[in-house]
């Protein structure tokens, strides 16, 4: 499982924890989350995440 973190505003996406608040189920690759699915932090979309090495 991979970590995805928001470019504007630091929010980590764990594919491990997914986004529940979000209808984002734990074991969610990020590819698999949908494309309407906005950064919770800050609203941004999929686009301004970039994966954490």
């Amino acid at each position: 499982m991979k970590k995805w973190v928001c470019d504007i505003c630091g929010y980590v996406y764990d594919e491990a924890v997914g986004d529940p608040d979000n209808n984002v189920a734990a074991g969610t690759k990020f590819e698999d989350v949908p494309e309407d699915w906005v950064c919770p932090g800050c609203g941004v979309g999929k686009d301004q995440f970039s994966p954490v090495e």
